[in-house]
């Protein structure tokens, strides 16, 4: 790509961002230090964000998520506040990856062992009911085991296919989601975030200074970040087809 169509393409971005609102920030007062760089100035007290660094953000972190797909990592998206819940599922659910938008159950990543225990107790229960092998317990004690699946699959069902720790977990609002940020650094996974100007983003891998309570600036987001990584899905795929051996003609 030229040094031309990098500029449009940005540029092209800026604008979508712009219209979604993407570049209201918070007051002085509510502002965090580490996020100086990237207020372009004030109105009526209000930070205006660059969304020039926004958008540079925004392709770091998408150019980091494709490389993670082309070599088979894993990520996780969290968005818990209300803005965030739709876009957040439907990513994930385009890319098949983890995903939590209700309540972030703490010890997600530093105790993932007793977290994917739970997983493993939800996916037994649930094959049990399916096939009929709960019958052998009486009235009450199914009763009892349906309350279990729910509560299980309110806060696990979309966790289900994370296996181990995710390399890369994107996050919408930092500051909502600290715990989930905090919880990554201890496990040294990578936190790529939506976050507004009174969130810290100094311990932040990649972060996309923005308005993370906008809906349209979150699906703006969250669908371009996406797109990276099936990017990277796609590419990995056309190198295994280009790697495989060619079948010869006529061959039985």
């Amino acid at each position: 790509m030229s040094v031309i169509e990098k500029k449009t393409n940005s540029s092209d971005l800026m604008k979508r961002l712009f219209a979604a609102g993407a570049h209201y920030g918070y007051t002085r007062a509510r502002n965090h230090p580490s996020t100086k760089g990237a207020v372009y100035g004030y109105k009526n007290n209000g930070a205006v964000i660059d969304l020039e660094v926004t958008a540079r953000g925004l392709e770091q972190a998408s150019a980091y998520l494709t490389g993670l797909a082309m070599t088979g990592k894993k990520i996780l998206l969290v968005g818990t506040k209300p803005e965030a819940k739709l876009a957040v599922e439907r990513a994930a659910e385009l890319l098949g990856m983890p995903y939590v938008t209700s309540r972030w159950l703490g010890g997600t990543f530093t105790n993932f062992t007793q977290i994917r225990s739970r997983i493993d107790r939800m996916i037994d229960l649930k094959g049990k009911k399916e096939t009929g092998a709960l019958e052998v317990y009486t009235k009450k004690e199914r009763l009892m085991i349906d309350r279990e699946i729910a509560r299980l699959e309110r806060y696990l069902s979309s966790l289900a296919h994370l296996v181990e720790l995710p390399t890369a977990v994107i996050v919408v609002d930092s500051r909502h989601d600290a715990i989930v940020v905090a919880e990554a650094r201890k496990t040294k996974v990578k936190v790529i975030s939506l976050s507004n100007t009174d969130c810290d983003v100094s311990g932040i891998d990649y972060s996309i200074v923005m308005n993370e309570s906008s809906g349209a600036a979150i699906r703006q987001v969250v669908e371009h970040l996406a797109a990276a990584y099936r990017q990277g899905l796609v590419a990995a795929q056309a190198a295994v087809a280009a790697s495989a051996p060619a079948v010869a003609v006529g061959a039985v």
